[in-house]
């Protein structure tokens, strides 16, 4: 039995105690520099030059995503969501005060898509083609202190199909300016990983310095662990030398007999504060939070976390949200993944490359797993779908040309970056980069019997890439990984098991993902007994759910998707891909009712509707459907089936107090219960059971009348001055308060104060039509604004309005 004992921990690096932006660099004392910066999207001649005029350039605040504010067009590709690409500059003008003169001056960028260039001064700084990995540039030689200084980045996204999901393009982060002594702690030179011992637990420390100084230095590393409740629960000093013009690594341990240890349901979260000190003065500090925990991977028993045997829960999500594109607020985040918890879900896979740092802060402090991924392609490009998904001639734009020169560059970034992160269980080094004649080709793609699930594109195909590369790339990527971090698992999404199987790729990894490949757990359990396998994409219906539930090696899956994302877009009109358990918006749909009824420990029912499907001319019966919306509106006498998810043992159905479907037990091959009954307005409830026959859930809906009124059904009324986000959702109600859930009423967003319209989200994956104005159709009669304020002080105050309906408005503070 192959065993693997994993123990990590979190560094979300908090700065010089009080400035987040550490937990990028880990040193210096960083300013986030992201208000108004120049824009235009056009490729300007000398760009970079100071003597540029960008007076009629557009101002913009980032993080900035040019391609969701662009024009949806059929002429443009579905991969990306029928959004623009294009050549953009940005530019910049700061102040170095001249006190600064003597210390070293950085700069930060959390992400730019993509094939970007920086200059300060006219002065390249470099390049760097990656759009999602996290760079930084030392500005210092060419920086004129006391004076303007202009910065300049050239984003080159003209390769606008390049994806095969939406990306968006520029400077969609945050960019930090960073100060620090030119004696100072390394670009993300904290690593911090907890190892569990006889006697508690030991917090291993690799501690590296920079000294860019003309002289050698002798330093004193001070680090001081801190508990949840502030109490100091470990500390040492350590001297290091470090030679001028070099770094040097220190190496020592912290040690804590009954650490809080972080958890699914009990987050707790340590400080580590690293203070470095020459002549006994302090030269430069950060703040690190770090987290106590194990988890263990066992090829028969599957995944435990402190001891603890469990099922991973996983959902697959992309970096945007709908209307804001890629440049997603942190409150987005936070209320998003608040919400997948509520569905159930444990855990992230950030499909299918690094995101931002947000996510992975929000992960470590909501409890929430990460399956972190970096790459959809390598060496060579996959089918980019032009027409729609699937449809028509694919295109081949994409990263592949800069893999060679940049791959384990990008991934030894990406894992010193993210490798603290306790909410961090594993690195992904691809995804479906084996699928089959999509580039890689193999002979056993000629056979029969292949065991694929997946479109294969014909048989073997001589000519494509020999998919034996695949075993030599994955050894090299994962033993880039086991540079930077000794502490996690190496995996990969497998689309072509069948196909890596005759490979040395499985092999490179340490535990193996299978993408849709349920029927190949058994054979490949008993083929490979040391294997560790789960699923790491998977279908959404029961049976895929029962695979990994009633195996004890299938350790957890992974659901495509978590949240519906731009791109991979079906025929024109499609924005994107639509099978995720929250919508553009963040709201449970359907579905994501459905997964809880699986997955959640908390008793709860659901009620959904929709008429019964026909029967005759080869209709075939079907299972009922997982998609079913909350609409009680029909026909008289219609005949509707009502559907019901729940983690109750049996329900029942009432129509207007009195019993309409009788006592159901659970169906445990399709996990929904339902009846169809004749309509009749009024209110409808099922009631979900226990064994008992105790009442533990209930839920309902309830015919409407007439769009009457507009409604605010959540706002966030307290809204931070310094740029924070107010998340406003307004529903379409009829004249008793019943929301009506056919509404498409055109909803108009009207604001004064100190605030501004991010955007208006309704969820609708076939509306096409402007998203960069003011106004928008209601889609199930809900829309959500997003409001973020100017930094001015002030109220908002913000009034939604529509032809016929009475208006609402709300202030916001």
């Amino acid at each position: 039995m192959l065993k693997f004992n994993f123990i990590i921990s979190l560094i979300s690096l908090w700065g010089i105690i009080t400035n987040p932006v550490n937990a990028q660099v880990s040193f210096g004392d960083a300013n986030v520099i992201n208000r108004n910066w120049k824009f235009i999207l056009e490729d300007v001649k000398d760009g970079q030059s100071i003597s540029v005029i960008d007076e009629k350039w557009q101002t913009v605040d980032l993080p900035h995503d040019w391609s969701v504010k662009g024009q949806l067009s059929p002429t443009l590709a579905g991969c990306t969501g029928y959004l623009p690409g294009g050549i953009g500059w940005y530019r910049k003008t700061i102040i170095i005060p001249q006190e600064k003169q003597g210390e070293k001056v950085y700069l930060y960028f959390e992400g730019v898509y993509n094939r970007s260039e920086v200059f300060i001064n006219g002065h390249s700084l470099g390049k760097r083609p990656n759009g999602y990995i996290s760079f930084m540039y030392d500005a210092t030689p060419y920086i004129a202190y006391g004076k303007d200084n202009v910065v300049a980045v050239r984003v080159d996204h003209s390769q606008s199909a390049d994806s095969r999901w939406y990306t968006g393009s520029g400077i969609y982060r945050n960019v930090w300016l960073v100060y620090a002594n030119p004696i100072h702690i390394a670009q993300w030179g904290i690593y911090a990983y907890p190892e569990q011992t006889e006697k508690g637990y030991k917090l291993n420390l690799e501690i590296t310095l920079e000294n860019g100084s003309p002289v050698n230095a002798t330093l004193t590393v001070q680090n001081e662990l801190i508990a949840p409740d502030g109490m100091i629960v470990a500390k040492n000093n350590k001297k290091l030398s470090v030679p001028t013009g070099l770094t040097r690594q220190l190496v020592t341990e912290m040690n804590v007999a009954k650490p809080s240890l972080w958890s699914l349901q009990n987050s707790h979260l340590y400080q580590l504060r690293t203070t470095i000190l020459k002549d006994r003065k302090v030269i430069d500090q950060a703040t690190t939070t770090t987290g106590f925990r194990t988890f263990t991977f066992d090829a028969n028993k599957g995944f435990a976390l402190n001891g603890e045997w469990m099922k991973v829960k996983g959902v697959c999500i992309h970096h945007d949200a709908g209307v804001l594109g890629a440049a997603v607020p942190r409150e987005v985040w936070k209320r998003r993944l608040l919400t997948l918890k509520e569905t159930g879900a444990n855990a992230i896979r950030t499909s299918h490359n690094p995101q931002a740092p947000d996510l992975y802060e929000l992960c470590d402090e909501l409890g929430l797993l990460i399956l972190n991924e970096m790459y959809d392609e390598w060496v060579f490009p996959k089918r980019k779908w032009i027409e729609g998904w699937n449809i028509g001639m694919p295109g081949f734009q994409g990263p592949y040309d800069i893999f060679k020169d940049w791959g384990e560059k990008d991934l030894a970034d990406f894992v010193c970056r993210d490798r603290n992160h306790v909410s961090v269980f594993a690195w992904s080094i691809g995804n479906e980069v084996d699928y089959p004649n999509d580039p890689y080709s193999h002979p056993i793609l000629g056979g029969e019997k292949a065991g694929f699930t997946q479109a294969s594109y014909g048989g073997y195909n001589p000519d494509a890439p020999d998919a034996m590369q695949l075993g030599d790339i994955a050894k090299r990527l994962a033993k880039t990984v086991g540079e930077y971090d000794k502490s996690r698992p190496v995996t990969a999404g497998l689309a072509g098991v069948a196909m890596s199987n005759e490979t040395e790729y499985p092999g490179a990894l340490d535990i193996a993902g299978y993408n849709y490949t349920e029927d190949k757990y058994d054979s490949d359990h008993k083929k490979y007994p040391n294997r560790i396998i789960f699923g790491s994409e998977n279908r959404h219906d029961m049976e895929a759910w029962k695979a990994t539930r009633d195996r004890e090696f299938i350790f957890g899956q992974f659901l495509w998707t978590g949240i519906d994302y731009l791109g991979e877009s079906g025929r024109w009109p499609s924005r994107g891909f639509y099978s995720g358990l929250l919508d553009f918006g963040g709201f449970i749909k359907p579905r994501g009712f459905y997964r809880q009824a699986l997955w959640s420990d908390q008793s709860m029912a659901y009620i959904g509707t929709y008429p019964v499907p026909g029967k005759g001319n080869g209709y075939i019966e079907r299972a009922p459907s997982m998609d079913a919306w909350p609409i009680w509106n029909y026909e008289d006498g219609q005949l509707i089936r009502v559907v019901c998810y729940t983690n109750a043992a049996k329900a029942k159905l009432i129509m207007n107090d009195t019993v309409v479907g009788q006592i159901k037990e659970y169906d445990n091959n399709t996990g929904i219960i339902y009846w169809d009954i004749p309509y009749q307005a009024g209110k409808l409830e099922v009631v979900g059971i226990d064994q008992n026959n105790n009442e533990i859930s209930r839920n309902h809906i309830q015919s409407s009348r007439q769009p009457y009124a507009l409604q605010i059904i959540r706002a966030d009324n307290k809204i931070n001055n310094n740029r924070g986000i107010a998340q406003i959702v307004v529903q379409v109600v009829d004249e008793d308060g019943v929301p009506v859930m056919l509404s498409d009423n055109e909803i108009t967003c009207h604001i004064t104060g100190s605030g501004k319209l991010l955007g208006l989200e309704a969820s609708n994956n076939s509306d096409m039509s402007d998203y960069t104005d003011n106004k928008h159709r209601a889609f199930h009669g809900r829309i959500l604004a997003y409001i973020q304020s100017t930094g001015e002080t002030g109220n908002i105050t913000v009034r939604f309005t529509s032809p016929w309906l009475k208006p609402v408005e709300v202030s916001l503070q």
